[in-house]
Formats: structure tokens, sequence, C-alpha cells
């Protein structure tokens, strides 16, 4: 069978295949989806990839499978870690850190002002994929991205950096690399002045220096050999969804419930009411994740978080037979009911998490109101995507309780009733992310297929 085109989704444990046709004209397809267990552990990623596409010839009804390019989201090989350094933490390092989640990243280590030995010591042990290097206002202070680069320069890891700080210190961060066999790559100030974040420069490059590096990863050497097209990570690509699905809807946002972890995207500039209480400036495009919110790996921590005793009498029976033969895709009844409740408290804990809030403050003036974090006011649609939102059976009903969850009404977040709701019923969000890196236009037809807005 002929296909236009393949993007694979190369998970931790699992490998989709998507396969489209129809690209570049007025009426793009889905075609179908294949799996099969992830091999990068087994050392080399092409076992798992072929092996998915048998899975999706088989689905298909035939004999094989051949295609004309294929593209790659990755999340295997620990995904993209990165660590980030500024110079103030809720500054330089917030938009640091701003940049590296909405390109996917996993950050496994953040630090404010000059790094000491101990932390060179904590970035060797963690063997960061990418070093996201800030510091300073444009035109401002200098000092402390001289000295953390020196300090990573010296320290004999070949980690590729990004210098995303205070533009006047171009050069000598230049001459400070050189020679040293890191890869360097220096982009715009991702705090270039007080109050202003300029994240989408480093987030684009972190894309491209993941895509010339991750074939260094474990298992991932030979994915070059079958992957013609774009390779990012994979809540990257979730990002380029719904940045691409923001120019057509508007305001946004897009929520991802897995077995270990919880993403949030949301889009929007929110409403220059809260903008006048704002304390500090938020990323127009922001990604959070939740690293304790899952449904299987993290079943545990979501139940503490209920309540043991209050979730048995919710669902009227006993965890411990449930648990003892839990699955990460529910079987029984029993599991059902568990999956679903566990998959609502992750939704509305990660949304509240996501969104900013109202606070009251007293000054000698008396009470004042300020708005702290990220305004979701103006969200028209709460998008879901991921296996959990678009395959359970309650998964409306889930939906629904989490875009009406801002019962006290001082979350910066829609109130009740206000938001539609989308489903990425194809489950293909993340393919279309990467695929729209070269064709927008389809990619951006294909979604509104799989949401159900032709």
């Amino acid at each position: 069978m002929n296909i236009d085109i393949l993007v694979y989704e190369i998970g931790s444990t699992t490998t989709l295949v998507n396969a489209f046709n129809g690209i570049g004209t007025d009426s793009p397809r889905f075609i179908g989806q294949g799996q099969a267990p992830t091999s990068v552990l087994e050392g080399d990623v092409r076992v798992g990839l072929r092996a998915a596409i048998d899975d999706l010839a088989r689905n298909l009804g035939a004999d094989g499978v051949d295609f004309g390019i294929a593209f790659a989201t990755s999340s295997a090989a620990g995904g993209l870690r990165m660590t980030v350094h500024g110079l103030v933490y809720d500054m330089t390092v917030k938009a640091a850190r701003a940049a590296a989640l909405g390109a996917g990243a996993i950050i496994k280590h953040a630090t404010a002002g000059i790094m000491s030995d101990y932390d060179i010591e904590d970035v060797r042990a963690i063997e960061p994929n990418l070093i996201l290097l800030a510091g300073g206002t444009d035109y401002g202070e200098r000092e402390t991205a001289v000295e953390n680069a020196k300090k990573l320069a010296a320290s004999g890891m070949k980690v590729p950096v990004i210098y995303a700080g205070n533009i006047q210190n171009h050069h000598i961060i230049k001459s400070i690399f050189e020679g040293t066999g890191v890869p360097l790559y220096i982009t715009e100030n991702v705090y270039p002045k007080l109050d202003l974040l300029n994240i989408e420069p480093a987030r684009k490059i972190i894309h491209k220096v993941f895509e010339e590096h991750i074939i260094k990863a474990a298992g991932m050497e030979h994915v070059r050999d079958v992957v013609a097209g774009n390779i990012i990570p994979t809540p990257g690509a979730v990002m380029e969804a719904a940045q691409l699905l923001y120019g057509y809807l508007g305001d946004l946002a897009v929520i991802d419930i897995g077995g270990a972890t919880t993403d949030v995207h949301s889009v929007t500039q929110g409403s220059d009411e809260i903008a006048i209480l704002q304390t500090s400036p938020e990323p127009f495009a922001k990604r959070t994740v939740e690293g304790d919110l899952g449904m299987y790996v993290n079943a545990h921590n979501v139940i503490d978080m209920i309540g043991r005793d209050k979730l048995e009498r919710e669902l009227g029976m006993s965890l411990e037979p449930i648990l003892a033969d839990y699955k990460p895709i529910p079987e029984t009844p029993e599991q059902f009911a568990l999956t679903q409740r566990l998959c609502l408290e992750a939704g509305v804990v990660s949304v509240r998490r996501h969104a900013g809030a109202l606070r009251y403050i007293y000054t000698p003036k008396g009470r004042q109101t300020i708005a702290e974090g990220k305004d979701l006011t103006k969200l028209k649609y709460l998008v879901a995507t991921g296996g959990a939102l678009t395959r359970l059976p309650d998964h409306e009903l889930i939906m629904r309780r989490i875009a009406d969850c801002n019962d006290s009404g001082m979350l910066l977040y829609p109130k009740p009733s206000v938001m539609k709701l989308l489903y990425d019923n194809h489950y293909i969000m993340a393919s279309l992310g990467v695929l729209s890196k070269q064709y927008p236009e389809t990619a951006l037809l294909l979604m509104k297929q799989s949401l159900g807005i032709e």
C-alpha cells in the first residue's frame, strides 16, 4: 500500500506510527495507526519502528507499506533532558524554564546566580542532552552568565549549550567555548528587558539542537536511517499543534493526561483587565508538566491526593483488589472506574496549577488585588489529546468537569460552562505538530478533521 507520509511517535515504552495521504492537497486524510514496543533499550530504534509499520499494515489489511517520507517525535531515551541556568530565579531562570518546557523538555535542574562546584557536579550527574544558559537583561548584568560559561566550559562535559542571555556577551561567550569541543548555539535573550519574555527564538533553536543531537542518544543512532523529515520532542510537537490551532480558533488550552505525567499547554494573551494586576510576565504559549500526576505510574500519588477512604466511598469498592492487578489500559469495570476518577483528579489539579490566581495583599492603603501566574480567563476552547481523554467511556464528563473547575472564582480561568470542548479523536495532535513544520496548511486540515470541526 502506498502512503505519502508516516509520522512516528517514539515513546518511552510504545512507538506509534500514523499514516497520512493527500499531503499538500485540499483533501488530506488520516489513513490509520500502528504500534509496537519501543526498542531504544534494545539498542536500535529501528526494530520498534519496523514493527509499528507491520502493525499498521495489518490494521489496513495490506501486505506491506510503501511510503514517501517519515517524520518523528520522540520522548524515548529519557526525552529531552535539560538544565537551565540564569541570574534571578523569577526573571531569567523563569524565562529559560518557559522556553525549555515549551520546546518539550524535561527540566532536571535549574540554578540562579553563579554556579557552584556542587552545581556543576549535579549537572554532570544528570547527563543532560542540552544546557540552556541565560542571565542579565540586554545591556544589563553580564558577569553571572560569563562565569557560568567558564565553569561549564572547564567542566569537560561535551553537552551542547544554548546561550540566550545578555546580548553584550555574545563575543566573550563564543571565545570561552572556542576549542572546547562543546557545541555552542547563540540566540536572542529570553529576558531582554524587565517584565518582557522572549522565549520563541530559544524554543525554536532547542528543536534544532535536539534534531541535530538526538541521533547520539543510546539506541537512537540509526533513527536518521528511517526518518528523513523533522524530529522534535513529543511535548514540543503538541505545542506546535496548539499554536497552529490558535491561529484558527483563538485562545485555547490542550490537556494530555498520561500514565506518568499530565501536560497542559495554553496559547492566550489573557485579558487587559488582568494584565494591569499582574506582578510578572507570563509566556504567550505556556506548557506545564506535572510529574506527580498520572493514572498508572503515579496512581498512588493521585490516590493520596484524593484520600484513600474518600475514594473508596466515592467508588463504593475497596481499592486493594483493584490495585493488585491494575493495568496501564484498564480491563475490568472496577479498573475503568478507578482510572476515570484518577483522570479527573489529575486533570483538575494540573489545570489549577497551570492557571494563575487572584490574591489579596494588604498595604497601608488597604486591601489590594494582584494577579499571579498565567491568565487563562479568555480561553474559548479546552482540547483533549492522549488516550485517556479521548478513549475512556466517561471522557466527555471528565472534560466538562475539568473545564468547569473554577469553583472559587479566584483562578485566572474561565467560569463554568464558558469553554467549548474538543477531542483529538484520531490521537494525532503530536504527529500533526511535527508535520506542521513543513506542511502547516495540511496539518491544520487534518487537525480539524480529528477535532470534528471541518
